[in-house]
C-alpha cells in the first residue's frame, strides 16, 4: 500500500483559539486550549479531545470493517471514551485512553464471536497502534 496523506490547515483566530480546515473535508473545527490550562476556553474542542476522538473513531471504523467482513449482525454500537492527561517527569502526557464500547447484537449465540471481533478491532486500530498512550478497553455486549 502506498503512503496516504491527510491535510489539515490550522489558523489562529484570537486568544487561545484557532480553526482547522482540510481541503478534503467539508467542516471547520474550532480548537482551543482546554479550560484546565491558563486562559483555556470551555466548550471548544481541544487537542486532548481530538486525540481521544481519533482513537475512538479509528476503533469504531476498524470494528465496522471487521464486523462487516465477519458478517456479524448488530443493531447498535456506542463507545464512550475518556482521555487521561497527566504530568509525568515534568511533561504533560496523554497517558491513557479508556474506551468502553457497548455492542448490541441480534443473536445471543454470537456473543463470544462479537467479543473476539471487538478485541481484534482494538488490536488492529492504526491510531491506537501509533500512539504511546495506554489504551484500555472494557466491552459490554448485549442482545
Amino acid at each position: 500500500m502506498e503512503a496516504h496523506y491527510y491535510n489539515v490547515n490550522l489558523s489562529w483566530i484570537a486568544d487561545r483559539k484557532g480553526k482547522m480546515v482540510s481541503p478534503e473535508l467539508n467542516d471547520t473545527i474550532e480548537v482551543a486550549t482546554p479550560p484546565q490550562f491558563p486562559n483555556g476556553i470551555e466548550g471548544i474542542w481541544s487537542p486532548e479531545h481530538l486525540l481521544t476522538a481519533a482513537v475512538v473513531s479509528c476503533f469504531m471504523t476498524t470494528f465496522l470493517s471487521i464486523a462487516e467482513n465477519s458478517k456479524l449482525e448488530f443493531t447498535s454500537f456506542d463507545c464512550p471514551a475518556k482521555g487521561k492527561l497527566e504530568q509525568v517527569e515534568g511533561k504533560f502526557l496523554m497517558t491513557e485512553i479508556l474506551m468502553e464500547p457497548t455492542l448490541v447484537i441480534t443473536k445471543e449465540s454470537d456473543k463470544d464471536r462479537a467479543e473476539r471481533i471487538l478485541q481484534k478491532s482494538e488490536a488492529a486500530c492504526l491510531i491506537s497502534n501509533s500512539i504511546k498512550s495506554k489504551v484500555t478497553f472494557i466491552s459490554n455486549i448485549k442482545y
